[in-house]
Parts: structure tokens; sequence; C-alpha cells
């Protein structure tokens, strides 16, 4: 049967994922309604969902989602920007590649949460504090992948660059960052998520950056007043933006590049 034209096409992996989610939130609501749990601990779905209804209508919850939302958009771009960067010139200079392998090996392992105090004390509690905190929870592992992607490149590729008598510059975006592609959508998958959680860390630690703040503050507020069905109601809208990014940002920009061009199976 023909698809009707016009019609919007759900990626088969976003139906898949929303049939488990559904019967999670079945079996989520049937322990609610045993009230084998307190409500004040274990709100019901039907709960959750009013007062996420509530805040995005009355509250501010959609102006703190779109100001989080805005320092990941910044926080991500300035770290690809660095991370290509320092991985391009790790690639052509064995010193710097020994130097940052170095930093790698030291900072990597270092939580974000950890230097949250250093930097609230450099910094002051500030957006550039967030930024940071995201910066280095994100910068590590993409510059691992983006190096990974590197060093797995066939080294018959090489000799096409010099037989072509390619410059360094037509060498990277022409060999060096297509062999790369698919490390490097990897390694902005991971960034994606470690954004979230340094940012959400950041956000309860330092508090309300502007007069609203962002979704972390959102959850922090309803956690000290005691609102579980409001902090259920952060989780879920972080959950949902993470959902639609993965199948629908992630997947398709998967699928018009490593799957088209035959990078993977």
């Amino acid at each position: 049967m023909e698809r009707r034209k016009g019609m919007i096409s759900l990626p088969d992996k976003f139906k898949q994922r929303l049939g488990w989610i559904l019967l999670l939130a079945l079996i989520w609501q049937l322990i609610a309604a045993s009230h084998f749990f307190s409500e004040l601990i274990f709100p019901g779905l039907d709960k959750i969902i009013l007062t996420l209804f509530t805040s995005l209508t009355n509250g501010n919850l959609l102006k703190q989602l779109i100001f989080s939302l805005i320092i990941i958009a910044q926080g991500l771009t300035l770290t690809v920007i660095l991370a290509l960067s320092l991985s391009i010139l790790a690639y052509f200079s064995e010193l710097a590649a020994s130097l940052l392998e170095t930093l790698t090996a030291l900072a990597h392992p270092l939580p974000g949460i950890a230097l949250m105090p250093l930097i609230l004390i450099w910094f002051g509690a500030g957006k550039t504090a967030i930024l940071l905190v995201i910066i280095h929870s994100v910068l590590w592992p993409l510059i691992l992948n983006l190096r990974a992607g590197f060093n797995a490149m066939p080294s018959i590729y090489n000799l096409i660059a010099q037989n072509y008598c390619l410059t360094k510059l037509e060498f990277l975006f022409k060999i060096l960052f297509p062999a790369a592609l698919p490390y490097f959508i990897s390694g902005l998958k991971i960034s994606w998520a470690r954004s979230w959680r340094a940012l959400i860390s950041a956000e309860m630690l330092f508090g309300a950056i502007n007069s609203l703040g962002g979704i972390g503050w959102y959850i922090f507020q309803r956690r000290v007043f005691f609102d579980l069905p409001g902090v259920f109601a952060g989780l879920v809208v972080i959950i949902l933006i993470g959902i639609i990014v993965e199948d629908f940002i992630f997947a398709r920009l998967e699928a018009k590049t490593v799957q088209k061009w035959g990078m993977s199976k």
C-alpha cells in the first residue's frame, strides 16, 4: 500500500521505543494506583501530566527549557570547535598528540561536578561557569572519538592523497573528515547526553542564572518544596527531548551520511 502523500512517517526505532514507553508508563500507573507507596513519593502519571501541562501553560517551564537548550547549544558548539582543532593538531603533530593524550588521561576521569567548587571560586555562579562545566564534560569523550576515527582511517587513504597531491586542507575535508564521520556522530551523541547531565548539575548548584534559570533550576525548586509531580515533570521534559533528538535528528543525520555512504552495516 502506498504511503499517503503529506503523511509524516515515524522511524521504526521511534515506534518501538514508544511502545516500550507506553508499557513502562502503564506499569508506573498501576503501581501508583495500588497505593503501595505514598502519593507524596510516588505520584501517578495523571498528576505528573497535569503538573507538566500547568507548568508549560501557566508557569515558566517553557522559558526555562529554552534557556537551557540555548546554553547547551552554545556549549556544544564551542566544544566541537575546540575538539576538532585539538584533534587535527594532534593528527599532524606527534608532540601535540602526546600532550593531548596526557591532558585527556588527566582530565577525562574528573567529573564536572568535582570541578564546580573551583569554577565557582574562579568564575562565579554565572553563565560562563555553566558553559565551562559543559565544555569539560563534553570535550574529552569527543576528542577520544575523533582521534579514534582519525586513527582508524586506512593507510591507503594517505597514499591516495599523496598521489593526487592534495593539500592538507583538501585532505581534511575530502578524506579525513568523511572517514571519521561515524566516530564524530557517535561522539556527538555522547556529548549531547553528557551536556544535559552537566547542565542540570550546574544549575542545581549555581542556582538561577537569570531571573528564571533553566530546567535544572526548575527541578531543584520543585524538590525544595517537595513537589514530586513537578520534579518528575521536569525529568519527563528532558527524556522527551532526548528521544526526539536521538530518533529524529541523529537518526536522520546517520541515514543521510553514514548509512547512505555505506560506512555502516
